[in-house]
């Protein structure tokens, strides 16, 4: 035994000794080496070493532990140039050979690369970086299971973050931590079998690296004369971060997106946001695109995570968001659509009932809401148009009624808020019908908005209206309340309204001439808001100006002509209400070009200018006279142009007979011009009546008759029916009119103000006298008169009524 050791000790001294005598494998792997490290690496004798490693691929393994020992010795003697030949040859048959064996020498190149980066010497790591980068390309045909990259990660990621006194030196090592992990990238992320660098700590480390150079040299970038270098390092981060950001799937993207919040967090990035939208910009362009909607949400979630942060930061992140939004709405986002707009309406309405210290503060919260509203306005420009309307009904869904809310001053702020984000969406949307643009469920709570005590609301309400009604770029043309002599001047398109509209019109008409008659009576109104209610009735009139539109418009103007004349507002309300007639009866008259109905018109604007020249937009709408802002304004005019009292004569007020004669005669029904207009809608509910200033004259009270009953016959009066009767019955007195409309308001205030028990008594008393009448004519009938003849007359049997579903009703009470 003793001696089979000496001989195994003396066969390695040997080996040692001489270099024939080593194997073969060896002996090649010296040969590369050159005597001078300045020479380079010997190329005839390297392709010796390749052609005996593809050869025998089973020694590749042996040939890189050999290079990795040779390699370790020539670093710590500090022989840099036998150093760099090694990692050349290593690179070589990395490139050349693809043998299933290639794992095991990658382990091998690998703990190289690993030893040159943790050597404290920028050539050495970059020369490391640049052959890992060649490794990173090479397409294995044998995934490995047991490869690890955690030390790569750690120290590319921290190469991207060198700060090394010498620029150049600093900006080559940044360079090189950027390419490192851009091959890491490349190498692992698309393999599952290799290490998972999706993991939180894996990309906490990455996403923030490629953030903090395209924050510090993105500046310096934009100011260079070629920003598309693909060797500056705010570069080569855009494009890991593009390519890292492409490969994330539906459950890996919060993992790149959570980082990236986090550094603009940690680094106070948001404001200014700047750098921000570039990234989420990056992000939205470069993420598949079914999965935009997930990085939606995460700006939402952060948004709610941020809800009690300093306003400007919460305005930076919805600003961001609306950068987002536009990018993703592109694509469909699903039912994530309510959900964004759900999110930023709570949001603003927090906003709105915040406590504010300070003006700063209060400044800061107006532009957060401010980008809010652009925000939601910006996403709706990009859906479809059926969802701008969900989405106008979604909003009026969160609207604070003023019949359910306390008009304190959180409740009207809030109230304008959410009617500016309407808005905004309303603007976004194109009309084609009037009946897809107000829905039953959106125009009912809109037009009760109109009836808000704030002004600036109800101005709102109404540029909500014109938006969704003007379907020919009329709008800017009506804002203004003025009597042009030529119509022709203000190149108005008028076209024929689509049957559609007609019939909307007439199941919801009412309630557009209530609403306007009943803003008009607002006190509190300001001039423009008179200003907006004239361009309603004009745009009513040309979107929609059918022949009973028409007559139904004529006959609101004749109604608000009236009640300026009756009511109790301030001379100049009443001025500019006459005013407002005056130019819209204008612009119909000139719209029809009837001459009789243009030559009345005119006339009655010509006595104006000579009697009553208050009466006329010249001056009841006159701004010239103060220096306050439009919203703080309430009537810019010279109280010196109006009289001290209301006397002016009929002769300045338009006709309704004249009007009415002057459209029969063109071939017009004016039918409904006969009655005088009834401010009472006929699609609303009592109790929105109950704070109408004109609900007293809607009263009525109708007796109940056998005409009334369809199964009865009517007896014919033995009076003689001709024209002249019933123009006297048309004809009533004046005095009368208004005796009966007091008794009518005195009966009104008794059921509305009088005691429950004086009710039900006046009702007995009533049902009492009723019955009492009733007994005796019951009587009457029971036992009934005897005849001249002696014989009881036998009572009168009414023929029998036909059933009603056997009866012939006209075509035109056929719907």
């Amino acid at each position: 035994m003793a001696s089979a050791r000496i001989a195994v000790i003396l066969n390695r001294c040997c080996c040692g000794c001489c270099a024939a005598l080593r194997p073969r494998y060896k002996r090649l792997v010296d040969n590369i080496f050159p005597a001078d490290p300045q020479d380079g690496l010997v190329k005839s004798n390297m392709d010796k070493l390749t052609f005996f490693a593809m050869k025998s691929p089973e020694k590749l393994d042996r040939i890189g532990d050999y290079l990795a020992q040779r390699l370790s010795r020539d670093v710590s003697r500090q022989k840099h140039g036998f150093v760099v030949i090694a990692m050349e040859a290593l690179d070589s048959l990395l490139v050349t050979c693809h043998a299933q064996s290639l794992n095991l020498f990658v382990e091998s190149f690998l703990k190289m690369v690993q030893k040159l980066l943790e050597y404290n010497d920028p050539e050495l790591q970059c020369l490391a970086t640049a052959s890992f980068i060649k490794f990173s390309n090479i397409e294995e045909d044998t995934p490995s299971y047991h490869r690890r990259y955690d030390f790569f990660v750690s120290k590319f990621s921290s190469l991207c973050h060198n700060n090394h006194e010498n620029v150049e030196t600093r900006m080559k090592l940044r360079l090189a931590g950027l390419q490192g992990l851009q091959g890491l990238v490349r190498k692992t992320v698309s393999d599952d079998l290799q290490v998972n660098l999706w993991d939180r700590t894996h990309m906490d480390k990455i996403v923030p690296s490629l953030l903090f150079n395209m924050h510090e040299y993105g500046s310096e970038l934009s100011q260079t004369e070629s920003p598309k270098d693909d060797e500056h390092p705010v570069v080569v981060a855009e494009n890991v971060f593009r390519d890292l950001v492409c490969r994330a799937s539906y459950g890996n993207i919060n993992a790149v997106l959570k980082p990236v919040l986090t550094h603009l967090d940690n680094h106070n990035l948001w404001v200014p946001n700047q750098f921000a939208v570039k990234c989420f910009k990056i992000i939205m362009y470069s993420v598949q695109a079914q999965y935009g909607y997930a990085v939606v949400q995460l700006l939402m979630t952060h948004l709610d995570d941020n809800s009690k942060k300093d306003a400007k930061i919460k305005a930076s992140i919805v600003n961001v968001l609306s950068e987002t939004v536009l990018i993703a709405a592109g694509g469909s986002i699903g039912p994530s659509v309510l959900d964004v707009f759900n999110t930023l309406l709570r949001h603003l309405q927090l906003s709105v009932n915040a406590t504010i210290d300070s003006e700063e503060q209060k400044n800061d919260e107006n532009r957060f809401q401010d980008a809010i509203i652009n925000t939601i306005g910006e996403f709706a420009n990009n859906l479809p148009d059926y969802q701008k309307i969900e989405i106008m009904m979604f909003i009026m869904s969160k609207m604070p009624m003023p019949s359910e809310y306390e008009n304190s001053s959180k409740t009207v702020l809030l109230q304008t808020m959410l009617m500016k984000t309407l808005l905004k969406v309303a603007t976004k949307y194109k009309t084609v019908l009037i009946n897809n643009a107000f829905p039953q469920s959106f125009l009912e709570p809109l037009l009760r908005m109109s009836l808000n005590q704030d002004a600036g609301i109800r101005r709102i309400v109404q540029k909500i209206i014109h938006t969704l009604l003007d379907r020919h770029d009329n709008l800017r043309k009506l804002e203004t309340v003025r009597i042009p002599n030529d119509i022709a001047a203000l190149d108005l398109t008028v076209e024929k309204p689509p049957r559609q509209d007609i019939m909307f019109m007439k199941k919801n008409g009412s309630l557009f001439y209530w609403h306007i008659y009943e803003n008009i009576q607002m006190p509190s109104n300001h001039v423009y808001n008179l200003e907006v209610l004239y361009c309603t009735m004009a745009l009513l009139c040309i979107e929609t100006g059918g022949d009973e539109v028409l007559m139904e418009l004529i006959n609101l103007a004749l109604g608000i002509q009236q009640m300026g004349i009756k009511s109790d507002l301030p001379m100049t309300h009443k001025c500019a209400v006459q005013a407002l007639v005056a130019a819209f009866l204008n612009l119909i008259s000139q719209l029809t070009a009837i001459p009789a109905l243009c030559q009345h018109i005119l006339q009655i604007i010509e006595v104006r200018k000579k009697e009553a020249p208050h009466y006329l937009p010249e001056i009841a709408f006159n701004r010239q006279n103060t220096a306050k802002t439009m919203e703080d304004e309430v009537w810019g005019v010279d109280e010196k142009s109006y009289p001290s009292s209301d006397t002016t004569s009929e002769r300045c007020m338009f006709s309704q007979e004249l009007l009415c004669e002057a459209l029969r005669n063109s071939g017009h029904d004016t039918s409904r011009l006969v009655t005088p207009f009834i401010a009472k809608p006929s699609g609303l509910d009592s109790t929105d009546l109950s704070k109408s200033g004109s609900d007293i004259h809607s009263i009525s009270f109708e007796l109940d008759s056998r005409s009334s009953t369809p199964a009865s016959t009517r007896r014919p009066s033995p009076e003689e029916v001709t024209f002249e009767s019933l123009k006297k019955v048309l004809e009533t007195d004046p005095r009368t009119k208004e005796e009966e409309e007091k008794q009518q308001r005195k009966i009104y205030e008794s059921f509305k103000s009088g005691a429950f028990e004086d009710i039900v008594a006046r009702s007995e008393a009533k049902s009492q006298e009723f019955q009492e009448k009733l007994d005796e004519i019951l009587d009457m009938i029971a036992e009934p008169p005897e005849s001249p003849g002696g014989t009881p007359r036998k009572p009168h049997v009414e023929e029998q009524a036909v059933p009603i579903y056997e009866m012939q009703f006209p075509e035109l009470f056929v719907y």
